[in-house]
């Protein structure tokens, strides 16, 4: 399994009427984290796309649990539980407040495509080969499976200014 935090700060313009952060934000933070966990990985968008591979987000999930406020520090917890399969690859998320609670879930499943086709390409090898050590014999065989929806859901008081 990989993992790799990302540390976002909320801006004002970030939020909502209500002092939320805007829901169609959690998907520029999943791509904040994705990208900088591949930076880490010696892995750049840039080059990615200059060899003709595109991966676009086939699937977007996300799951609130309490509101993440302006000028929160937050830190993006991107995890890869399961190595790709084919094309395509599962990102998970946890997205986490100073205080360490759990603010938003999600995942993200993405394909890695021919950018010129559109059609969907195996991952390239020098960045399986960059994520292969972080599983195991055991990882290989197991088909990418995105989480269940968890039926823990916070009660409506999370969302309550306080």
């Amino acid at each position: 399994m990989y993992s790799h935090d990302t540390q976002i700060r909320v801006r004002y313009a970030e939020t909502d009427q209500m002092g939320y952060v805007y829901h169609g934000n959690y998907a520029a933070y999943f791509e904040v984290a994705r990208t900088e966990a591949f930076r880490q990985l010696g892995i750049r968008y840039k080059d990615m796309e200059a060899d003709g591979v595109g991966m676009p987000v086939g699937e977007l999930r996300t799951r609130f649990r309490r509101p993440a406020r302006y000028d929160d520090l937050l830190t993006v917890r991107l995890l890869l539980k399961q190595p790709a399969e084919g094309s395509r690859v599962l990102f998970e998320y946890e997205i986490y407040n100073e205080a360490q609670e759990l603010l938003t879930e999600g995942h993200t499943l993405m394909v890695f495509v021919n950018a010129a086709t559109g059609r969907p390409v195996p991952m390239p090898a020098d960045i399986q080969a960059k994520l292969a050590p972080y599983f195991t014999e055991d990882d290989l065989g197991s088909p990418i499976t995105p989480p269940a929806n968890p039926s823990d859901a916070p009660a409506p008081a999370a969302f309550l200014k306080g």
